[in-house]
């Protein structure tokens, strides 16, 4: 099995366990005090995961480019600017509608995938990607109880462009974060991979935190405040981020993003099998066609 495959699948595990606890953080902070979290608290054991990689494999440390620093920069604003127009998108009461939009993350990873660092897709892949894409939709909607009609209406509300902004921002953060990782030119992949992660991350912890300072100047000393539960957070979301790097690093970005929507399909599975609540058809035709990609990706895109 390659690598990447475990790699993604662990990283999906650990973000979805990051998200579970940034949920309770909420209850404390506001929405950009809890996403600050996962960077100020996750830098400090990048760094220590950084050092401990180039100690135990005795790499070289990676030379810095131009090349690198604009991919790493664009890559942290982006996600940055992402998660406060999620975060905006949801304000609004059409945010089911913002949920099913920013699915389009993955198709926009493809396509920029292709545009900025050339990875070219099959057309058997390209069918997985958009399988999973539509798969997601149906899943979404589905959950939400949407209609066709209510998601068309829900075009015009403002939050859809905050939608649409979100999944660009995500999307790019992916490919600028994959180009990072491989402008180092490294030898070792866990090398340039934790590497990138740390610089990306103090970007990002540098950043927001000047962003809060003027529009939230409170809530930084409550992020602190809550150190025991934003430590966690930040531990959760570093072991995320490392295993993303690493399968950004070894794999076609958009193969290890529709390989990570698994943690959406788990969490489906468990909520109709364990919790035995009410599955609609087209939640079960958004399962199909999402397992249906991934499977067209893991045979006919290693």
């Amino acid at each position: 099995m390659p690598v990447w495959i475990p790699v993604t699948l662990a990283a999906a595990f650990f973000q979805n366990l990051r998200s579970a606890l940034q949920k309770h953080l909420t209850g404390v902070l506001s929405g950009q005090g809890a996403a600050y979290s996962r960077f100020i608290f996750a830098l400090p054991w990048a760094i220590l995961y950084c050092f401990t990689v180039q100690h135990l494999t005795g790499s070289a440390w990676p030379s810095l480019s131009l090349k690198f620093w604009l991919f790493c920069l664009c890559g942290a604003v982006s996600q940055i600017l992402a998660t406060v127009a999620l975060l905006k998108a949801f304000n609004y009461r059409s945010f089911a509608v913002a949920t099913v939009i920013s699915k389009l993350e993955i198709l926009i990873v493809a396509i920029l995938g292709f545009l900025l660092l050339g990875d070219i897709l099959t057309i058997i892949e390209a069918l997985g990607i958009l399988l999973c894409v539509f798969g997601l939709f149906a899943l979404s909607a589905g959950q939400q109880q949407l209609s066709p009609t209510t998601i068309i209406s829900g075009l015009a509300n403002p939050a859809t462009v905050y939608a649409l902004f979100a999944a660009l921002g995500l999307g790019a953060s992916v490919i600028f974060f994959r180009g990072a990782s491989l402008a180092l030119n490294h030898p070792n992949v866990l090398m340039s991979a934790a590497f990138a992660l740390m610089l990306a991350l103090t970007l990002q912890t540098v950043l927001m935190g000047i962003w809060l300072l003027i529009k939230e100047p409170g809530q930084i000393i409550s992020v602190i405040k809550s150190w025991r539960w934003s430590s966690l957070v930040g531990v959760s979301g570093m072991l995320a981020s490392a295993c993303w790097f690493t399968a950004f690093t070894l794999q076609n970005a958009s193969h290890v993003r529709a390989l990570g929507q698994v943690e959406l399909l788990f969490s489906f599975l468990v909520t109709s099998r364990i919790f035995r609540e009410e599955v609609s058809m087209l939640e079960y035709a958004g399962c199909a066609m999402v397992i249906t990609g991934i499977l067209l990706l893991l045979l006919f895109g290693i």
